[in-house]
């Protein structure tokens, strides 16, 4: 049965996309099966994975049911990765479904079909808002990841998300968890690194993850060539620590 994880975080810039990227190539790494759905408007995942935009097959031609599952899935080119793409049309998707009838349970809808089985792990991309897509990823997932960068105001809001998620567990998914607080952008050499790690291990305790995502050069250059870092630089840090994190969440 597939894990469903939303990476979440109504910031932007927080290292979302990048983990969402990074996080399915580390657990293609691993022999696991991965489905990445990018359900953010601006796409970025999509073109991140080198899938061209627009697509035919894409996360809007799902949820307005103009396409089953398997018709919206389409392979990247990176072993053990598919992705079902985001698409601008996202946007005005959003208007609608909000005077629908169900409109929180439109994705998990779409997901939980049989076909999804075959993927150890579906990784949902949320939009950075607190909107309806973002609550339809949240009600169709089993755990969120919160990518938390490294500066100032990093915790600023994480209340106002944790008190979503509270929400819709008590309203549409009371299974959800939360898979952990992943912090990003990070740089043990910077005082102001080290205070959010240590405002963070006060204020999450248990619900921090071990690993530490770092600024690196290879992590900010990989999605202009459309591949994770896994594919662009083995080597480097950000790819290890991705690595890491994949591991840690496989063994839990």
């Amino acid at each position: 049965m597939s894990r469903i994880i939303s990476v979440s975080n109504q910031k932007g810039g927080v290292g979302k996309t990048t983990t969402v990227i990074n996080l399915a190539a580390s657990l293609a790494a691993f022999e696991k099966d991965v489905l990445v759905v990018d359900l953010d408007p601006q796409a970025n995942a999509t073109s991140g994975m080198g899938l061209p935009l627009p697509s035919p097959k894409n996360i809007h031609a799902l949820l307005a049911g103009l396409a089953d599952f398997d018709g919206s899935v389409v392979e990247t080119g990176f072993e053990g990765m598919s992705a079902i793409p985001g698409s601008r049309d996202l946007a005005g998707l959003e208007i609608d479904l909000a005077s629908q009838k169900g409109r929180e349970f439109f994705l998990r809808d779409r997901l939980r079909v049989p076909e999804m089985d075959r993927f150890d792990f579906v990784l949902i991309d949320c939009p950075p808002s607190l909107g309806l897509l973002t609550i339809n990823a949240l009600v169709a997932a089993d755990s969120v990841l919160l990518p938390l960068q490294s500066e100032y105001y990093a915790l600023e809001g994480l209340s106002h998300l944790l008190d979503t998620i509270r929400r819709v567990r008590q309203l549409w998914n009371p299974a959800i968890t939360m898979e952990g607080v992943l912090l990003t952008m990070y740089d043990r050499r910077l005082k102001l690194s080290r205070e959010v790690e240590a405002d963070a291990e006060d204020h999450l305790s248990e619900m921090l993850l071990g690993t530490r995502i770092p600024r690196n050069v290879r992590l900010s250059e990989a999605p202009s060539f459309g591949k994770p870092v896994l594919h662009y630089d083995v080597e480097s840090p950000g790819a290890r620590c991705y690595l890491q994190l994949a591991e840690e969440l496989i063994s839990r």
